[in-house]
Formats: C-alpha cells, sequence, structure tokens
C-alpha cells in the first residue's frame, strides 16, 4: 500500500472516530429534548420511542401556566447582573495587582485560593449571617455571594490577561494625556476584550449552574431553575416531562451565550498560551 494510501485510511479513520463521539456525547442532549416534546405514555414506553409520533408543547406550557418558568428568569437576573458586577470590579483590581503590584507578588495567589473553597463549607454560617440582615430570598442576597464568590476566578484570569499587553502602550496613552480611567477604556479593555469576554462567559457559566447556595438561600421569590428541577423528583414517581422541558429551559440561554460568543471564547482561551 502506498504511502499516501495510509494516510488517506488514517484520516478516514480519525473522521470515523470524531464523528462517532460526537454521537456520543450528543445523544444525552437529543434524549433531553426527545423526553421534553414527548406524552407520557411515549416517556414511559419499552422499547423507548427514539423519535415522538408529534411534537407536543405541553410540558412547556405546564412550566408556564404554573409559574415555575419564572425561576428561569430569576436565574438570567442573577447570573447576569452578578456577573457584570464582577468583572467590572474584578478586571480594575486585576490590574491593580498587574501594573502596580499592589499586596505584593503573593496577593495574587492567596486570592485565587478563596475561590477553591468548597461552598458547602461556607454555606451554613452565610445563612446564618442572611438570616440576621433579612437577605434570605433576595435578589440582592444570591447577586452579592455570587459576585463575591467569582471575583477571585475574574481578578485571576483578568491579571493574566493584562500582563501580555505590552505596557509600553499604556505609558504612550499617559504621555498623549489620557488619564488612567481613559487607559484602561481605550486600551486595556480593546487589547484584551477576547479575555473579558470569555471570562464573562465562564463566570456567567458558574454562576447559572449554582446549586448549593441557591438552595439554601432561596425559598419562593427568588427561586433558580436548578432548585426548580429538584423539586419534579419524588418519593413514588419523578415527572420526567417536567425534568426534562425545565432542563431545556435551562440550558438554552448558556447554548445561546456561546454560539453567539464562540469567536472570543476561543480567542480568550488561547491567549497566553505558549507560542512555539
Amino acid at each position: 500500500m502506498k504511502l499516501s494510501q495510509r494516510r488517506n485510511m488514517r484520516l478516514a479513520l480519525r473522521y470515523v472516530a470524531a464523528t462517532l463521539l460526537t454521537l456520543f456525547f450528543l445523544f444525552p442532549i437529543y434524549w433531553l429534548f426527545m423526553i421534553s416534546f414527548k406524552t407520557a405514555d411515549e416517556i414511559y414506553a419499552y422499547p423507548p420511542v427514539w423519535w415522538p409520533s408529534s411534537i407536543q408543547f405541553s410540558n412547556y406550557l405546564v412550566l408556564f401556566k404554573d409559574g415555575d418558568a419564572a425561576t428561569v428568569g430569576n436565574s438570567l437576573i442573577v447570573a447576569g447582573v452578578s456577573t457584570v458586577i464582577a468583572m467590572f470590579l474584578g478586571t480594575i483590581c486585576a490590574y491593580s495587582l498587574a501594573r502596580f503590584r499592589t499586596g505584593g507578588e503573593n496577593l495574587a495567589n492567596w486570592i485565587i485560593s478563596q475561590r477553591m473553597v468548597p461552598p458547602i463549607a461556607v454555606v451554613f454560617p452565610i445563612f446564618l449571617l442572611y438570616v440576621w440582615f433579612g437577605w434570605v430570598d433576595t435578589y440582592f442576597g444570591l447577586i452579592l455571594l455570587y459576585t463575591a464568590f467569582n471575583l477571585p476566578y475574574v481578578i485571576w484570569m483578568m491579571r493574566g490577561y493584562i500582563l501580555d499587553i505590552p505596557i509600553a502602550l499604556e505609558q504612550a496613552a499617559l504621555v498623549d494625556g489620557y488619564t488612567r480611567w481613559q487607559v484602561l477604556w481605550k486600551v486595556v479593555f480593546p487589547m484584551c476584550r477576547a479575555g473579558l469576554f470569555a471570562t464573562a462567559i465562564f463566570t456567567f457559566v458558574f454562576a447559572w449552574n449554582d446549586f448549593i447556595f441557591a438552595l439554601v438561600l432561596t425559598r419562593t421569590e427568588v427561586a433558580t431553575y436548578t432548585v426548580q428541577v429538584t423539586h419534579y423528583f419524588g418519593g413514588q414517581s419523578n415527572f420526567w416531562g417536567k425534568i426534562s422541558a425545565m432542563s431545556v429551559l435551562g440550558t438554552l440561554p448558556i447554548f445561546i451565550v456561546v454560539a453567539f460568543m464562540q469567536k472570543y471564547l476561543v480567542r480568550g482561551i488561547s491567549l497566553g498560551a505558549v507560542k512555539g
């Protein structure tokens, strides 16, 4: 067999393997979507019904009728606002650490170490504190907590992106009469835009997927979709139609955000990589 034929064979096998792996990992997502459109008889049918006989929206209509879909809106508000605040404060702190060596060389390491604290280790003291201040089941309380919990990650990531920006560009802007705030807005932010978007996406996902804090610190008014899904699991039976429909509603915003920000996400992750 010629060398070119061997290369073509290996390339074809790689494509086949990649296709099979893609289908394997996409199947749970496909199954989740299909269950949300099935009737109860089709959900529990054996052998399994791979495709519903007709698309049913009854599972989604029940969520909106009962008001359960509002928990997705709560997640959007809490995750979105906390991400914006964390990105603003974290970027400023990261700039201070990168350019002025605030706190010395080890402060950045200490900050990121706070992100490694298990949420279960601090959720009970935080709950007692929130009861004292009356912040349980409030937007303010959950936004404040998510902001504080994600700030170390934002500071650490943005510090790395800012360090990659040549300081000569900022010095030139200062010589031209720019203030520090103008340097941040007109020089630093555009230069690390991909890193900003990538960090914001991951910060949003962290807040969006949180369960333990939302479970302990919310009741009914600010309950997030991750908590609402658990209400459909019962001791006698599980409401698989509602579970799948709520999971789809909770997954779509992440898909949409990543789809629109994919270009910045890939570039942001690759920033700072070792270049050969």
